[in-house]
């Protein structure tokens, strides 16, 4: 029967490290708050400042751009919300936390890959650039689909907007430096690189863009953030973000067997279509959708098999809907209510793929048995 369950969620949250689960355990054991000015009230602020230097190292910036919020979507709010910008304008295939940041968001149109219309945006901001901010996340988190940064940011910067993009899907997976020089913004969350859930950050600085905070109170995170820090999960954060640069060297690794499976399915299911397949994508992800399948059935089936995937259009519900990504490149409803996604990570083997293909199998002939060859088992 099944043996032990095989996880290919990594976009959702990747497996905690062992390091930055002892991280938080030690913290735990230990008293401080880190606006304390004794002994241990130092000492906890010392934990603290080591793990902001960890993550800028994370993204080529000075520890002082460090923000430590609740998460990923704190961290989108702040920036966003923060910004004080009038006009604020994301692209279509945003994450909900950016959608949902701020009531008059403008959408950006994108391809039939995920990608921005440029066009659109350098006409969207001929007469309001100074008063926009543009947020374009770096990496898709249900696609994968990489975004040409650099041209976005030629564009925002020529027009005097701010720029801001949601890494959270990128950290971990491809150096941060270069889109870190191009941005003014950017948001993180430790448990999509390793981390414990509940922290992430907003990389901002203040030469750049004055955040106003969404949380008032204490002085904390240079006044932007109020509240005593997760120091727990901040510690645990610093690790993950300290140790993310040797999952770098996987990248190569991961897209042989991305594509490899992608592969195998398309011999298996020929009427299977691949979103972005043919674009630069994280080499983790692969996102797909068999016309007359429906997510739900086959997320639900695959677990039975001890395969553990997403509907790339879950919500907090744990309900499927049609993924307003793929509706936005143009994929009809029936189509993008029925992609899956699967997104492997460091602990990723090759016998994991093989346990996929083989629970994949079965299920898509069990669904479709119309479609099984002739004389195959049954």
């Amino acid at each position: 029967m099944m043996g032990k369950a095989t996880y290919l969620d990594h976009n959702a949250t990747a497996p905690v490290r062992r390091e930055a689960a002892d991280a938080v355990c030690d913290i735990l054991r230990l008293c401080g708050n880190p606006s304390s000015v004794h002994g241990a009230g130092r000492r906890a602020h010392g934990w603290l400042e080591t793990a902001r230097e960890r993550v800028a190292a994370l993204v080529g910036r000075p520890p002082s751009h460090v923000i430590f919020t609740s998460g990923g979507t704190e961290a989108n709010a702040l920036a966003l919300k923060g910004s004080g910008r009038s006009r604020v304008f994301v692209s279509a295939i945003e994450h909900p936390s950016v959608l949902n940041a701020v009531d008059h968001a403008e959408l950006i149109p994108v391809d039939a890959d995920g990608i921005v219309d440029l066009d659109w945006l350098d006409m969207a901001l001929e007469e309001c650039g100074r008063e926009a901010l543009v947020s374009v996340m770096a990496a898709n988190n249900e696609t994968g689909v990489l975004q040409p940064m650099g041209k976005v940011a030629e564009v925002v910067r020529r027009h005097g907007a701010l720029l801001h993009s949601d890494v959270v899907q990128l950290a971990g997976k491809a150096p941060l430096d270069k889109l870190s020089a191009q941005t003014h913004m950017m948001s993180l969350s430790a448990h999509k690189l390793g981390g414990p859930q509940g922290v992430g950050a907003v990389i901002a600085d203040e030469l750049d863009v004055a955040l106003t905070p969404l949380i008032k109170g204490g002085g904390q995170e240079r006044g932007k953030r109020a509240g005593t820090e997760n120091l727990p999960g901040i510690a645990g954060f610093g690790v993950a973000a300290e140790l993310a640069g040797s999952d770098l060297e996987d990248a190569e690794r991961l897209t042989v067997l991305r594509d490899g499976l992608e592969n195998r399915i398309a011999q298996i299911a020929s009427t299977t279509v691949f979103a972005a397949q043919d674009r630069p994508r994280l080499s983790n992800t692969s996102c797909f959708a068999v016309p007359g399948l429906k997510a739900e059935t086959l997320v639900m089936a695959l677990d039975l098999a001890g395969i553990m995937v997403s509907a790339g259009s879950a919500c907090s519900s744990g309900k499927v809907k049609a993924s307003h990504v793929l509706k936005s490149q143009g994929w009809p409803d029936d189509l993008a209510s029925g992609a899956i996604r699967v997104s492997l990570g460091r602990t990723t083997t090759e016998a994991d793929i093989e346990k996929f293909m083989d629970a994949w199998t079965e299920v898509y002939f069990r669904l479709a048995p119309e479609n099984k060859p002739e004389g195959a088992a049954a």
